[in-house]
């Protein structure tokens, strides 16, 4: 319940932070600035963990993880980019695509706690199957909040575009999760006071924001 209560906490700080982006467009360029350039320093603090802990001397794993590092640096500048170019367009895809996050995440939280059930990966011991089921049916009541918004578009495209947020939302998640497991550490950094790192908090939108947003340009 303490990590359902931080999630809580987590969200409903994001969601103020959200609506104060939504309304002025310089808390949400600064924001989206300040968080992502915390958050990038937190990941490449995550590798640079991996390659002490680890002694990876191997060429090939030094490269791969440094892959890494710039794939992820990659995701945030396109999003921040996107952002200056189409600050008039974007809106409502990108505050859709980080509830579809937010939701994802605290539907996996509530429906791991109570259903339990079978383990979903060894990479993060506490993600189950009836979590990741969770994620999804807690995105998909978004559709329904929204639907004004999407009455002009194909239902079966609202649908794709809802659930494969929700998945890119989990797989973000799962990929933090594997590289704090291979730096042998339980947060990223400790910037927030018994909550961790900016990273622990918001991975999953990480990756589905920029995602949900090039999406929306493809499927809408």
């Amino acid at each position: 319940m303490i990590e359902l209560k931080k999630r809580i906490i987590t969200s409903i700080f994001l969601i103020i932070l959200l609506y104060l982006m939504y309304i002025y467009n310089y808390i949400l360029i600064i924001s989206l600035i300040v968080i992502s350039l915390i958050v990038w320093i937190e990941f490449f603090g995550i590798i640079l963990k991996i390659f002490y802990k680890n002694d990876l001397k191997n060429k090939i794993y030094r490269h791969f993880f440094k892959g890494l590092s710039l794939i992820y640096l990659s995701l945030l500048s396109f999003l921040i980019i996107f952002i200056f170019i189409n600050q008039n367009d974007f809106k409502f895809f990108a505050i859709y695509s980080f509830l579809v996050a937010i939701a994802s995440d605290i539907g996996g939280i509530l429906f791991g706690k109570f259903f339990k059930g079978r383990k979903l990966t060894k990479i993060s011991p506490k993600k189950t199957i009836s979590g990741s089921i969770g994620s999804f049916v807690f995105s998909m009541l978004l559709i329904f909040i929204f639907s004004k918004n999407f009455e002009n578009y194909s239902f079966m495209k609202v649908i794709f575009f809802t659930v494969s947020i929700s998945l890119i939302s989990q797989i973000g998640d799962l990929f933090i999760s594997y590289l704090k497991r291979k730096a042998k550490v339980k947060d990223t950094s400790n910037i927030l006071p018994g909550h961790g790192g900016f990273l622990d908090r918001v991975d999953g939108i990480i990756f589905a924001l920029p995602y949900g947003i090039y999406m929306s340009k493809i499927l809408f």
